[in-house]
C-alpha cells in the first residue's frame, strides 16, 4: 500500500489507478469498472454500451483508459461513439480511438499503452454478410487480446463451393470462430474439415420457424462434429474464448 501511496504522491499513479489496484475496481458516476479483470482472467473488461446512455458509456471508457491503458466497448451506436470521442478529447486528448460502425465496437488506447502480441492466429469465418456484426465483435475482442485476426466472409453452405475455395487459408488458423444464422450449418460442416478448436457463434439472422437465431443455436448444439457453442449473437464471448485459446497456443509455441 505504501508503494501505491508514494506513486500517487509523485504523480506516476493517478487516484483512479490507485483505487483500481487497491479495490480491484474503479468507481465513477456510471458504476464500477472491473479494472482487475484482465490481470485476473486474461480477458479485458468490456464496456457494454447497450442500455447505457452516451454519457455513461463515455465515462466508463475514460475510466478504462485511465486504469488499464486501453478500452473496449461493445454494442456502441454512432451517437454514443461521438460522445465518447468528445469526452476522451477532454479527459485523455492523446488517446487513440477507433470505432467500427458495422461491428458496433469501440477501441481506445492511451499513448503509452503497449498492446499484447500473441504468436497465434484466430480465424473469424462468416456464413453470410449479415453475420458480420457479432463476428466483428468477436474479431475485435480477440484482437485486443493480442491475436492475429484473419477474416473469411460469406462462405455459407448455400454456396458451399465458396467455402472449399477458402479452406486452405482457414486451416492455417490456430482457433476458429464461425458465425452463422438461419439453420447454423456452417460450423458443423467446417468442424469436420479442420483440426483446430472451433467456436460456433449463432447469429440472429433469418426469419420464419426457428428465426432470430434459435434454429442456428439448436443446430450447433446438436452438431455431430465436435465444437463449442456460445449464445446467440455473443460475439464478445466467442472472441474472448478464442483469445484464451490463442494465448495458450502462443505460450506453447514461444515458451512464454
Amino acid at each position: 500500500m505504501r508503494d501505491i501511496l508514494e506513486r500517487v504522491a509523485d504523480g506516476t499513479l493517478t487516484p483512479a489507478q490507485a483505487e483500481a489496484e487497491l479495490r480491484g475496481h474503479a468507481r465513477n458516476d456510471a458504476g464500477r469498472f472491473d479494472a482487475a479483470r484482465e490481470g485476473r482472467t486474461g480477458i479485458p473488461e468490456a464496456v457494454l454500451a447497450e442500455g447505457k446512455t452516451a454519457r455513461e458509456t463515455a465515462t466508463m471508457v475514460a475510466t478504462s483508459v485511465e486504469t488499464t491503458g486501453h478500452a473496449l466497448a461493445t454494442r456502441v451506436v454512432r451517437e454514443q461513439a461521438e460522445v465518447v470521442e468528445e469526452h476522451l478529447a477532454d479527459e485523455h486528448p492523446e488517446a487513440s480511438l477507433e470505432y467500427d460502425d458495422r461491428a458496433r465496437t469501440l477501441v481506445a488506447h492511451a499513448p503509452d499503452y503497449e498492446p499484447p502480441e500473441l504468436a497465434a492466429t484466430v480465424g473469424v469465418v462468416t456464413a453470410g454478410t449479415s453475420d458480420a456484426i457479432p463476428a466483428g465483435e468477436a474479431a475485435v475482442t480477440a484482437g485486443e487480446m493480442g491475436a492475429t485476426i484473419e477474416r473469411v466472409d460469406d462462405v455459407g453452405v448455400a454456396g458451399i463451393h465458396r467455402l472449399f475455395d477458402s479452406l486452405d487459408g482457414i486451416r492455417e488458423a490456430d482457433v476458429l470462430v464461425v458465425a452463422a444464422g438461419r439453420e447454423g450449418a456452417l460450423p458443423t460442416v467446417l468442424a469436420g474439415l479442420v483440426d483446430a478448436p472451433l467456436i460456433a457463434l449463432p447469429v440472429s439472422t433469418g426469419y420464419g420457424h426457428g428465426g432470430e437465431g434459435q434454429a442456428a443455436l439448436d443446430g450447433m448444439l446438436q452438431s455431430c462434429t465436435p465444437l463449442t457453442v456460445v449464445n446467440i449473437d455473443a460475439g464478445f464471448t466467442a472472441g474472448a474464448q478464442a483469445g484464451l485459446v490463442a494465448r495458450a497456443v502462443s505460450a506453447a509455441r514461444t515458451g512464454e
